[in-house]
């Protein structure tokens, strides 16, 4: 029998393609990597089929957010249709070394919302990101819209322990996608905040290492 090893491609979705070691990232309770949280966010993709939402995989955002070229990040960012979105969702992650695969040590999530015309950063540390989503958001803010002001969301959930805000990123995405597909998007005061708030709760957000862990089992079944 041949022995299994980490890097085995477990299962291929759409473009993410998952292998053994992210099995045991789910299993235990481990920060979350980028194949991860690409898959998920491609899932939620296409659970919310529309033009209008764009979830970022985290390779794009990192690219985003580090790179040092205004003319290469137009031909970067140019193929996204940014100004044609109307809800822009980007994994932010602390890394700044362009050398280091999948580094850093913290996620947190910004989301634009054109209808309100603002980017919100939703950090599960209480705004340690906050240097990192600016940066993206001074990246991108040219190519969605030049007046949209940025804000920090104090009423994030807070992660409990050092290694959760991965999956507080993908139910805080989850959350605010529900919101935009049940027509939300017609709130442009509220937004999305109260959902989260209910939806993102520390015991709510630990089930969802499960639930995706479950949900790539399914997948495997099937494919």
């Amino acid at each position: 029998m041949e022995k299994e090893n980490a890097d085995d491609k477990i299962l291929s979705y759409n473009d993410v393609v998952l292998r053994r070691s992210d099995l045991d990232i789910l299993n235990g309770p481990y920060f979350l990597n980028d194949r991860i949280i690409e898959f998920y966010f491609s899932y939620l993709t296409s659970c919310y089929p529309s033009n209008d939402i764009l979830l970022v995989p985290p390779s794009i955002a990192f690219w985003i957010k580090e790179c040092p070229d205004v003319a290469s990040l137009k031909d970067f960012v140019e193929p996204l249709h940014l100004p044609q979105r109307k809800l822009i969702i980007f994994p932010i992650n602390d890394n700044a070394d362009v050398t280091m695969v999948e580094g850093g040590s913290h996620w947190s999530l910004l989301a634009f919302e054109r209808n309100a015309n603002v980017f919100v950063h939703h950090d599960s540390s209480g705004g340690i990101n906050n240097a990192d989503a600016k940066r993206v958001y001074r990246a991108v803010i040219s190519y969605t819209s030049s007046d949209a002001s940025y804000a920090e969301c104090s009423s994030t959930p807070r992660q409990m322990n050092g290694y959760d805000c991965g999956l507080h990123v993908t139910a805080i995405a989850r959350s605010i996608c529900e919101w935009y597909g049940s027509d939300g998007a017609k709130d442009v005061k509220e937004l999305w905040f109260s959902d989260v708030k209910e939806k993102c709760t520390p015991s709510i957000v630990a089930k969802m290492r499960n639930e995706i862990l479950e949900l790539v089992l399914s997948l495997m079944v099937k494919q």
